[in-house]
């Protein structure tokens, strides 16, 4: 019987996490044979996720019919299917939440993202879902915008897990953590318990590379006519995303060493774990499973679609990588300041974080748009 490599990985203190959830492999069984025996920890969705399950799939055709029969406008619709699928998930990972005292055993759902730039309407999005769904080990994912993290810090303090997403720069990384810490403050003054409470941030990693690879390929495309600048052009390419996720890593070691966090780890807080996220390979030519490989440490979770995860259980060299080639790290991404490289890493994070708001929004309406056809369908006459 061949290695699940899947399974090494938590020795080097890493859960490894789903990204993806439909019905089809909570009926089958499959979800909780991966959680039972192949390494699974955790489960993550967004509106994609769903688009592609539920689009297209009759699967989900008798709960329509039903919802229908009660008058249910679309939204509520959607929201009965996707809630139920969330429930599912919990329950499966229920004892993985329980085994590991609330480290693991999470499922996330995403706030609509029509409402990421809007503090109050995801705090009270944020607020039914996790009281409608009622399961203790559901994340609300909230974009990491700038209206997003007041949210998560009100979340936070009325006792909520969050798992913030769109994390694409060092700095929204480490704003999001001092969000997540001035929340458990602000419970904490209120006199509750803070001790069952759960954080993830999630770092994207390959569109950062796809972004960067983009301007680097338009570049060489033009023509380079020295040799060694095109050489410092090549040197960068799929190579961004790992050095800013293990810069922002050295950061969160920072966090975890300050005044303000060590009292509240004295009052019971858990520590909001860096989620490597967006961890498929989109370029052929590079390592299938590099985003997982170079990127393995402690108190991290790695978020992972089927495929790769398929990949990773065949062939990952698993071992603890996360903290080497540091230096060159922080030189590879100062390198890009070079007026022969010339990417604005600035520029590219913010574009990025508008890009994966659409990115998601575009299938929620999508998805709306096909319940409102199979609804008409599925309609009594």
């Amino acid at each position: 019987m061949s290695t699940n490599h899947l399974l090494e990985i938590n020795q080097y203190g890493q859960s490894i996490w789903m990204d993806n959830l439909s019905r089809d492999i909570i009926q089958s069984g499959e979800l909780k044979d991966m959680v039972e025996n192949q390494g699974i920890s955790g489960i993550t969705s967004n509106p994609a996720i769903f688009e592609k399950a539920i689009a297209g799939n009759v699967i989900y055709d008798a709960d329509i019919e039903a919802a229908v029969r009660a008058n249910l406008p679309t939204d509520k619709i959607y929201e009965s299917l996707v809630f139920a699928d969330i429930r599912y998930a919990c329950d499966i990972l229920r004892p993985v939440y329980e085994a590991s005292n609330r480290l693991d055993g999470y499922v996330s759902i995403e706030v609509p993202p029509t409402i990421a730039h809007d503090t109050e309407a995801t705090i009270t999005e944020a607020r039914r879902y996790f009281q409608e769904i009622g399961r203790e080990n559901l994340m609300i994912k909230i974009p990491g915008t700038k209206p997003g993290l007041p949210a998560v810090e009100q979340v936070i303090a009325e006792g909520m897990n969050v798992n913030i997403t769109l994390l694409f720069s060092v700095e929204s990384y480490v704003n999001t953590a001092w969000a997540y810490i001035r929340g458990l403050e602000k419970r904490l003054a209120e006199g509750k318990d803070i001790s069952k409470i759960a954080s993830v941030a999630s770092f994207f990693l390959s569109r950062i590379d796809s972004n960067v690879d983009g301007k680097i390929d338009a570049k060489l495309k033009k023509g380079v006519d020295d040799i060694s600048v095109e050489a410092k052009l090549r040197a960068v390419k799929g190579k961004v995303a790992i050095a800013n996720a293990k810069i922002a890593y050295q950061e969160y070691k920072k966090i975890i060493e300050s005044d303000r966090w060590k009292a509240l780890t004295e009052k019971g807080a858990t520590v909001q774990r860096l989620l490597w996220a967006s961890t498929s390979t989109k370029d052929p030519h590079y390592n299938d499973v590099m985003y997982i490989e170079e990127l393995i440490g402690r108190d991290t979770v790695n978020t992972v679609p089927p495929a790769t995860i398929k990949a990773c259980a065949d062939h990952c060299n698993v071992s603890d990588r996360l903290e080497t080639d540091v230096d060159n790290a922080y030189t590879l991404i100062e390198n890009l300041k070079d007026p022969d490289i010339n990417v604005d890493l600035n520029a590219v994070m913010d574009e990025l974080l508008d890009e994966g708001i659409d990115k998601f929004i575009q299938p929620f309406q999508s998805l709306m748009n096909s319940l409102e056809e199979k609804i008409k369908v599925l309609s009594p006459v």
